[in-house]
Order: C-alpha cells, then structure tokens, then sequence
C-alpha cells in the first residue's frame, strides 16, 4: 500500500443514506429533505448519501436526483460530505448524471455495480473507468450482489483501485475474507454497507459505516464508530448490543427506506411515511413488530 491516496478528500466516517422525502401528493419534498439533512449532520453525520437504494432513486426522475443533490448540499454547505448516487445499470446515463451532479458541488459520486444487464467481470470494470473517467470527483464502488444480481469480484476491485478517482468501496457483500484481501492489496477505504455489521467491519479495517438505521440512531452510531476508533472495544460491543434491536426494527422486517420512514414519522422527523411503487408502507401486523423491536431499545412511541 502507498500513501497515493493522501490528498483525497475525507468522505466521513458516519454517512447516512437519506430517505428522500415526498410530500402527500408524491411530489419529491426537497425543503424536507433539507431539514432533515440539517439534523442528521447536526447529531453527527460527516457524509450524507443522496438518492442512493434508501433515497428510492430507482423510481426519481434525473430532475429529482439533481434536485434532491442541490437541495442538500445547499442544506449543509460544507458541514459533511456530499456522496451523490449517480449509478444505473447504464453506462452512459450514469457519465450524464455524475457530470450534472459535478456541476452541484457534491463531493464525490457513489456508483452501484450495474444491475440486471449482468455483464462479465470486465464489463463492470469497464463500466466503473467509464464513469470515474467523466469528472474529477471521487468516486466510491457499491458493491451489493443481492440487488445487483453480480458482485464486484476482488480482482476486478483490485484492477480498479488504480484509477485515480476510484477512491473507496461501500460493502454490502459481507464477503469479509474478499475485502481483507482488498484492504491488504490496495488503498480502498472500506465503509460497511450493513447497519448491524459496523463494529465487525471496523475490526478488520473499515473506516466507517453508510446507514439506514443511522437516520433514528444517529447520535448512538457517532458512538459506537468513535468508540471503535478510539480503541474502546468495551465500549463498542456494548452500543452495538444496544443498538440490534434497532437495527432488526429497520433493516429486517420491511424494506430499509419504507421502515425508516414510518420510524422518522413516529419521531416527528418526517410529516409522514410515503414511498413510491413498488413499495408500499407497512401494514399493521409490520408496524405491529416494528414497534416491538424498538420498544426493546427503549424507543417507544405512541401513534
């Protein structure tokens, strides 16, 4: 490993994948997603990410994405890095929208393997090059086979690594024994793409987590990465412990935006929990356990 990588731009140790808010009529809510990415980043987020899985950017239109990509940066100025979620399973859709997000300020680009078409092995590296070929900014992988239907194989992360705005990988794989080999083998910096593995990802390198869970918990997750960094082992285990419950009511019983947001609705976060198809919000017997598992966290609330 070299210290190439030095002047690269810090992209937070805590970022959370935001929600993207819509208002009653399924209008995308940009002021409430200003708000909201005002106090995630005021309770401890260094990185938001925008319009990624959890932002539903799959149904948004390129204005929406652009549009939500202004109206947080515009919210946070310089308070926490930007990620913009500007991957398709198109190649040059994708070049499009990272340029156009170039153009917004943000910090740095996520890109998600391209899903569906399953191209070989070196079509995803040639799709990566392509994408963090158009702009100047970083660029992190999101490597999540359960929706991408491929991984991004440790060779293939290895032969990225050495372009130079290919700078970090969002690991929603859990292949620990593929990205040690990764983090040994290269200057990637890693960030746990599962809320519940965060302490075991920091153990063996990573330098953070990229949340859902992180939009209800934001304060004790700030915890639970310092306490790993600062070498607090003890205390680690303990907010992690205190924190599953948590994770199990987001990330477990529906799916991570649709959950989020009824939470950040009984919390007065959000005026309200609407999802665009095909999600639906959850019905009562998911509502029903959803609040079961917080109330085990202490988190209970009256709706």
């Amino acid at each position: 490993m070299s210290d190439s990588r030095s002047s690269v731009p810090a992209l937070g140790t805590l970022l959370t994948a935001m929600v993207t808010p819509f208002t009653k009529d399924g209008d995308v809510d940009y002021r409430q997603a200003a708000e909201l990415a005002g106090k995630l980043v005021d309770d401890g987020c260094d990185g938001l990410v925008v319009t990624g899985t959890t932002g539903e950017t799959s149904t948004l239109t390129d204005e929406e994405n652009l549009g939500m990509f202004r109206a947080v940066k515009e919210a946070v100025g310089d308070r926490a890095a930007i990620i913009a979620g500007t991957g398709t399973n198109d190649t040059a859709h994708s070049i499009h929208l990272s340029q156009e997000a170039a153009k917004l300020g943000v910090d740095a680009l996520l890109i998600v393997t391209p899903y569906y078409n399953k191209p070989s092995q070196a079509g995803v590296r040639a799709h990566f090059e392509a994408i963090a070929s158009a702009t100047d900014l970083p660029v992190m992988l999101y490597d999540i086979p359960g929706r991408s239907g491929i991984q991004i194989a440790p060779e293939t992360m290895i032969g990225l690594a050495a372009h130079p705005n290919i700078v970090a990988v969002k690991d929603a794989k859990a292949d620990f024994a593929a990205a040690t080999r990764v983090m040994a083998e290269t200057d990637l910096l890693f960030y746990s793409g599962d809320d519940g593995l965060t302490l075991q990802w920091m153990a063996i390198g990573a330098v953070g987590l990229i949340g859902v869970t992180t939009h209800v918990a934001t304060r004790r997750f700030r915890e639970l990465v310092d306490a790993v960094n600062a070498n607090d082992l003890a205390t680690a285990r303990r907010i992690n412990f205190e924190l599953e419950p948590v994770v199990r009511a987001t990330m477990a019983r529906v799916q991570g935006a649709v959950a989020a947001k009824q939470i950040l609705k009984w919390q007065g976060v959000l005026p309200n929990s609407i999802v665009r198809l095909p999600l639906v919000e959850p019905d009562a017997v998911e509502i029903a356990i959803i609040r079961e598992d917080l109330a085990g966290a202490g988190m209970d609330f009256t709706v």
